[in-house]
């Protein structure tokens, strides 16, 4: 990656000029079967379409918090860059009373109401559908989102030294998030294009570091499994090979 890689929305841009066709986050649910490959490009897009959903019609500007109440997921991985990308703060599992908006799934909407400001709910549901009946008081990403433009210029550049993620009990600059990666990437040994296998825990900076952040800093890719615990060692094996794993985290 570019060494001049200074915010992970950075990281994004260089992955996307280097190979944009390559595999970023590839995502297992193995409770339900699920599988979705994202390539560089197509995550980049989705990145770009929720940006300007962030900073378009929710109003968000640098600085703003957002409380975000999703599980480790593809359409997590993506809200994180957004926030990013526009410089807003991703407060995971922050608290939404305090939260300038929130970001939700389906199983913390009651939690979610706390937020005065703008709420966004996922249905989380297989290739990003939409909920069968939208929650009153929300608005249904997967309805608001395809509409946006496929390309984001922020309003205001995105300032590295600025606020970026808060994570358990941990708060890291923009500057800091991709140091703090790349310093990751470097102790658990990836080397550039490494591609990790996960069982994913967004949980912590551990987590989110391992699943996401610490391979977009070396130019690899993240094989996220949730409910990785259902299937047993030789089908997480078998997993390894056909994905091609290089480091199973």
């Amino acid at each position: 990656m570019n060494a001049n890689d200074r915010t992970p929305a950075d990281l994004l841009r260089s992955a996307l000029a280097t190979d944009p066709a390559r595999p970023l986050v590839t995502f297992y649910d193995d409770a339900t079967g699920e599988r979705v490959e994202l390539s560089v490009a197509t995550f980049a897009n989705w990145v770009s379409k929720t940006a300007n959903l962030l900073q378009g019609d929710l109003g968000a500007a640098p600085g703003d918090r957002l409380a975000l109440l999703l599980p480790a997921h593809w359409q997590t991985a993506v809200w994180l860059l957004a926030c990013a990308s526009v410089g807003v703060v991703a407060e995971v599992a922050g608290d939404p009373a305090d939260a300038d908006l929130v970001v939700t799934g389906p199983d913390t909407l009651e939690e979610a109401r706390a937020c005065s400001g703008e709420r966004v709910a996922l249905a989380l549901r297989p290739l990003g559908g939409r909920f069968p009946q939208p929650p009153a008081g929300f608005a249904d990403y997967a309805v608001e989102v395809p509409g946006q433009g496929d390309r984001f210029a922020p309003f205001v550049p995105v300032d590295p030294a600025g606020p970026g993620l808060a994570v358990a009990g941990t708060e890291l600059t923009h500057a800091e998030l991709v140091a703090r990666a790349r310093a990751d990437a470097e102790r658990i040994g990836l080397e550039a294009g490494a591609r990790v296998l996960v069982d994913g825990d967004y949980s912590s900076w551990e987590g989110l570091s391992a699943g996401l952040f610490a391979p977009m800093a070396v130019g690899g890719s993240v094989v996220l499994c949730r409910n990785l615990s259902v299937l047993a060692e030789e089908k997480v094996v078998e997993r390894v090979g056909a994905e091609r794993v290089t480091l199973r985290v």
